[in-house]
């Protein structure tokens, strides 16, 4: 899928040299910086995201479990 990207001129610039250092297309920098920010900020799972809110609405009653238990 084909998209535009605006970057500032200083973006430009930066990620022209680092093509240059790495020998590889601009492109191919945007995607492998796209990439890693996915790796980094993507849920794994549905149930990651179900977790978050879950968690954050009973995490008192379950910590209240868990010391019982103990």
């Amino acid at each position: 899928m084909a998209m535009t990207l605006r970057l500032s001129g200083a973006q430009t610039e930066a990620l022209r040299a680092q093509a240059r250092v790495e020998r590889v297309s601009m492109q191919e920098v945007a995607k492998r910086a796209v990439d890693e920010y996915l790796d980094l900020h993507v849920r794994a799972t549905p149930l990651d995201l179900v977790l978050d809110v879950e968690l954050e609405r009973y995490g008192a009653a379950l910590g209240a479990l868990l010391r019982w238990r103990d």
